[in-house]
């Protein structure tokens, strides 16, 4: 690393910090309450708003907006959902068919508002590049997925395959052997997102609290550290991979980190010898992902190789080591070695997602006792945030819409009926740390050129883990 203060996170250093927010006080009465101001809870805020003017909306922080993962992701917004297999495993075709043209949609969707709210994001639908780009094995892992995606409803012509030759006009990896577009992803600058999105529902009557940490949530009442009270219709807790700080959710969502770095901004003459040239998002079909794209001021942001400390606590603090910025950067530069060895590493951050047990996303609305929750997002959150949270803005109305008729949507029902829950410790930490082992142990197999009997026996195994995770 070339800066002694890469540690830093990009999105934070590019946007406009913006003024600060009041701490809630006193006492308030309000329709709806959210907990938690990044995109899951400001997404709901604002369908909630648009289409309902007359309701008492708060939002109350713990931090300042955008804070976790929303602030600190690696800017994809994805037509898919994790874990969309199994809900879909049940519906007819044309039913798949259309609950995919719903996530195509939707991250067009994002792109309408924020034009309409004149929300200057950086939002850009380049497609995704998913690259056999390492081992000749990756080809036949590629072509499966892109069948799959097919199978599930995605249209055909929206998940194309690139020989070897196709995928060099567009990018130059090493080794890229071939790989699967798809169309329907692009990137934003989500801390430039959320900011806009925050002031978006401000302007429509929603209250924002910072600084506010809710240390007590029960059916239609909050009450945050500083002493503040609410009482609320509804509540909802849009904490995704930050709810260990908050009872309700328990061991129903994992907070899992991720890390990401950007590079200096590079030269055009780089540019044409890495290709990108649409400013499509990568990735590879290593299980050890990585993933990246060029960003808007011509720098490659790039995340890879997250990590489940014992415990799962939430990471709050933003910085990453040298040798995690160092590791990501050598990734890179295998990945692509049209970059200049030395090129530097300016940023680097991390953050937590929410993983929920067999990859569930999830909105979930109990009328009864006025609680509702979102999230599931394994890490895709910035395109499943826009969409669950729009949909927790229709279950809490009552709206008959075609996602409150799709199989994330839960009215009516509890986290209990809806997620199940994680191992308790240390067996889930003992567990990752054995994905990983043998996750790494296949890379290392597949870069040394094997391909034989154990190769395939350990990816056997690792096929199997991810069978047990889901």
């Amino acid at each position: 690393m070339n800066r002694s203060d890469a540690a830093a996170n990009y999105w934070v250093d590019s946007a406009e910090l913006g003024a600060s927010r009041p701490a809630a006080g006193g006492r308030h009465d309000v329709d709806v309450l959210i907990v938690g101001a990044g995109f899951t809870g400001l997404w709901t805020a604002y369908y909630l708003a648009e289409h309902n003017p007359g309701l008492a909306i708060a939002v109350v922080e713990a931090e300042t907006v955008g804070h976790g993962a929303s602030g600190r992701n690696g800017g994809w917004a994805i037509g898919n959902l994790a874990g969309l297999e199994r809900l879909l495993s049940d519906q007819a075709r044309a039913e798949r068919r259309a609950v995919c043209a719903q996530l195509a949609d939707n991250v067009d969707q994002i792109g309408r508002v924020l034009a309409r709210e004149a929300i200057e994001a950086e939002f850009h639908k380049g497609g995704t590049l998913d690259a056999a780009a390492r081992y000749p094995q990756q080809v036949a892992i590629q072509k499966a997925h892109r069948e799959a995606l097919i199978e599930l409803g995605h249209h055909a012509d929206d998940c194309l395959w690139l020989d070897a030759a196709a995928l060099a006009e567009r990018a130059r990896f090493r080794n890229g052997y071939g790989g699967l577009f798809f169309r329907h992803t692009a990137t934003v600058h989500p801390m430039k997102l959320v900011r806009g999105l925050a002031r978006a529902v401000e302007r429509r009557g929603v209250a924002i609290y910072e600084h506010s940490r809710v240390r007590y949530l029960a059916p239609h009442q909050a009450i945050t550290e500083q002493g503040a009270q609410f009482s609320a219709r509804h509540i909802v807790q849009a904490t995704e991979g930050y709810s260990a700080d908050l009872a309700g959710l328990g061991r129903r969502v994992l907070s899992v980190r991720s890390l990401v770095i950007a590079t200096e901004p590079l030269s055009e003459a780089v540019w044409e010898r890495i290709g990108l040239a649409d400013r499509p998002t990568f990735c590879d079909a290593s299980r050890v992902i990585n993933y990246g794209h060029r960003s808007h001021d011509g720098r490659l942001v790039f995340g890879a190789r997250g990590a489940y400390p014992l415990g799962g606590a939430p990471k709050h603090d933003q910085a990453i080591t040298p040798d995690e910025a160092e590791m990501r950067r050598r990734l890179l530069l295998d990945l692509l070695p049209g970059l200049p060895t030395d090129v530097a590493v300016t940023h680097g951050w991390g953050g937590s997602l929410g993983l929920s047990r067999r990859f569930r996303p999830h909105a979930i609305v109990d009328h009864r006792t006025g609680l509702a929750t979102a999230g599931g997002y394994a890490g895709e959150g910035v395109a499943a945030s826009h969409l669950l949270g729009r949909t927790t803005a229709e279950l809490l109305t009552g709206e008959d819409t075609p996602r409150t008729r799709a199989p994330w949507a839960h009215p009516n029902a509890v986290a209990d009926d809806v997620l199940a829950r994680w191992e308790p410790e240390p067996l889930r930490w003992l567990s990752a740390q054995t994905i990983a082992a043998s996750y790494s142990a296949e890379e290392s197999l597949l870069r040394r050129g094997h391909d034989n009997a154990l190769t395939h026996a350990v990816m056997r195994a690792n096929d199997g883990f991810a069978s047990i995770i889901e």
